[in-house]
C-alpha cells in the first residue's frame, strides 16, 4: 500500500492498471512560485516541493508517492496548462507538426527507502487537422492538461514517433517505480 499524493486521475488509473494498491491523498504546493524555465529542473523542484508537503501532512507511515509532469515544447520552453481557449490554441498550434518532450519526476519515500526518477518521453506529431483542432478546442477537454493535450486523447492519431514510456507521458513512469514499490 502506498499513498499517491496527487489529484491526478491519470496517475490513479495507471496505478490501478498495474495492480498497485494505493490511497489517493492530494497535497497542495504552489508550482507558480517556482521561477524555473528548464523542464527537467522545474519538475524536479515541483515534485520535491510536493514531497515536502506530503511528508508534513501525512508522515511516512504509508510510503509516499509524488510526481510532477510538464511538457517541453519544440524549443524547450515549458508548456503549462492553458489559461484559456486562446492560450490552448496557441500551444496546440506550436506543437502541431513538431516534437515535444513530456518530462516527469517521481519520488517514492518511506522510512526505509527513497527513490527518485526523472524521465522523458518524446513525441513527434503530424500537423493537426484544422477541423479536429476546432472541435477539440470547443470541447474544453484541453482544460487542466499540460501542453493542452493528452497523448491518449486528441493527440493520439497525430503521433508519428514515440521515444520513451507512455506512462511517463501520462504523468507517472510506473514501470520504473514499480520494483521499488514492490521491493
Amino acid at each position: 500500500m502506498i499513498r499517491l499524493c496527487s489529484a491526478s486521475e491519470s496517475r490513479a488509473k495507471l496505478l490501478r492498471d498495474f495492480g498497485i494498491d494505493f490511497i489517493q491523498s492530494p497535497v497542495e504546493f504552489d508550482e507558480e512560485s517556482l521561477q524555473i524555465d528548464e523542464a527537467r529542473k522545474f519538475v524536479y523542484h515541483a515534485s520535491k516541493g510536493k514531497l515536502a508537503a506530503a511528508e508534513a501532512a501525512f508522515g511516512l507511515e504509508v510510503p509516499l508517492l509524488v510526481a510532477d509532469t510538464v511538457v517541453a515544447g519544440p524549443s524547450g520552453e515549458i508548456l503549462r496548462k492553458a489559461k484559456d481557449r486562446s492560450d490552448a490554441e496557441r500551444i496546440l498550434r506550436l506543437i502541431s507538426g513538431s516534437e515535444i518532450a513530456i518530462v516527469s519526476c517521481a519520488h517514492l519515500k518511506s522510512p526505509r527507502r527513497y527513490f527518485l526518477d526523472l524521465s522523458a518521453t518524446h513525441y513527434r506529431f503530424a500537423p493537426f487537422d484544422e477541423e479536429d483542432l476546432r472541435r477539440y478546442l470547443e470541447s474544453g477537454e484541453w482544460r487542466g492538461k499540460a501542453g493542452a493535450c493528452m497523448v491518449e486523447g486528441f493527440c493520439k492519431p497525430y503521433i508519428r514517433q514515440v521515444r520513451g514510456l507512455e506512462s511517463t507521458a501520462m504523468g507517472l513512469q510506473v514501470e520504473i517505480i514499480r520494483p521499488w514499490i514492490e521491493g
